[in-house]
């Protein structure tokens, strides 16, 4: 089967593996249909993690089951199902109370808990990114699709990753009704984060982020940017709270946060929450930060390369601020999320600028991690449905989404590339 491996350093080629197969009773075998590339690859893409060569990258993974092991009772072949980025067991101590993320038996090290497809120091688990996935205890991780599934890949896929875990930062956060949010990052995270803020009800929300293409986005979806290149997110949230400062906020950005010039500072993000925060508020941090970063010595210092950065400890106590840290629990909220879509109250989707068939996950990997204008969120098609019958334009989905608007043609916002092309007549 044809994966994309990762070979070091910004380095991301496709090429045959030995295909994915069942090895326990209790697996599944799915025949991945669409598959994101998220901010958390472009870490390992980075070398700024353990990661090992010759892996196959990807832990946001939706597609359609074609074999189930023997154990295997309640997934059937033909089912379409979505797959949170943690692989959990369902029985350990910590599953038992929900906390997904952190299973204990799937992460072979002792000391360690939390395993994901695809991802550094969390087992030895290939990726999605692949023509198919190996799904281990898959009654319990699968996460079954209606009769829409196969045309709502585009919003669907969010579920195994982004959208739960923007969702969780406003949880850890405690977002309520009429809250008053900021996010800092606008990233795909930081965006579903807002979109999950704007979801609850919350009265304001702001993104701080430096990149024009992204904070349009968080504007479409009613947010109020905050061009971080102009602005000092603190003084304008607190200037429009009589300098009390946010009810909340969400961090989801991680250890290579930057500023607009590109200089890293781990502290960035947190500091820019505990001073835009008010007394006693609350702050979800879901953007990645390691206790070892290969890359960290170089790019900002000794200690931050050991995960030990400075946070401004004394502010955060002074103002009786509490902190929710971690990977999402997936597992917690997709079910929810999910009917959320279903219901047509969510849709997710509209953060996706390109799809893209497996056979260009370089160049998607290489656009995505340069930040370039317009990639905010890339979808990789391992068996080729990016493509229509006649042939894919090389309008993004962008563009097709306001050529669609224009028309006055409904759904746009969830329509893959190839319906909106049939929309438009192309």
């Amino acid at each position: 089967m044809k994966a994309a491996v990762y070979e070091g350093p910004r380095t991301v080629t496709v090429k045959d593996v030995p295909d994915a197969k069942i090895e326990h009773p209790c697996d599944i075998l799915v025949k991945i249909t669409t598959t994101n590339i998220c901010g958390s690859d472009l870490h390992m893409y980075e070398g700024r993690t353990s990661f090992e060569t010759g892996r196959t990258l990807g832990h946001e993974n939706l597609g359609q089951v074609v074999e189930v092991g023997d154990a295997v009772s309640k997934v059937q072949v033909g089912d379409w199902v979505v797959l949170p980025f943690n692989i959990a067991c369902g029985f350990c101590k910590q599953c038992e109370q929900g906390l997904t993320n952190y299973c204990l038996t799937m992460q072979p090290k002792a000391a360690m808990a939390g395993a994901a497809y695809g991802f550094a120091e969390m087992g030895p688990y290939q990726g999605g990114q692949a023509e198919l996935l190996r799904v281990p205890y898959g009654d319990f991780n699968a996460l079954r699709l209606g009769e829409d599934a196969a045309e709502r890949q585009l919003d669907y896929v969010m579920l195994a990753d982004i959208f739960p875990t923007g969702y969780h930062a406003t949880e850890m956060a405690g977002v309520k009704p009429g809250d008053q949010t900021i996010v800092y990052g606008a990233g795909p995270v930081g965006l579903m984060a807002a979109y999950s803020a704007i979801l609850k009800g919350a009265g304001r929300v702001w993104v701080a982020d430096h990149q024009p293409d992204r904070l349009r986005l968080a504007e479409e979806i009613g947010a109020i940017a905050i061009n971080t290149a102009d602005q000092d997110p603190a003084e304008v949230v607190k200037d429009a709270t009589l300098g009390l400062g946010a009810d909340n906020g969400c961090e989801c950005v991680g250890y290579q946060a930057h500023d607009p010039q590109g200089h890293e500072d781990a502290t960035l993000t947190m500091n820019g929450l505990i001073d835009s925060v008010r007394f006693t508020g609350g702050i979800g941090v879901v953007g990645v930060f390691l206790p070892e970063d290969p890359g960290g010595a170089e790019a900002q210092g000794e200690l931050e390369a050991q995960g030990k950065v400075p946070l401004d400890f004394g502010m955060l106590w002074f103002k009786g601020q509490h902190i929710g840290t971690g990977q999402a629990p997936v597992k917690r909220y997709n079910r929810a999320l999910r009917d959320l879509i279903a219901g047509g109250k969510a849709e997710p989707s509209f953060l996706v600028s390109h799809e893209l068939d497996l056979d260009e996950a370089s160049s998607a990997y290489e656009h995505f991690d340069n930040r370039d204008d317009g990639w905010t969120k890339v979808v990789l098609h391992p068996n080729g449905s990016s493509r229509s019958a006649g042939g894919s334009s090389r309008h993004t989905l962008q563009e097709l989404r306001q050529e669609a608007k224009a028309q006055g043609i409904e759904g746009r916002s969830h329509m893959n590339k190839q319906q909106l092309e049939e929309a438009l007549g192309r």
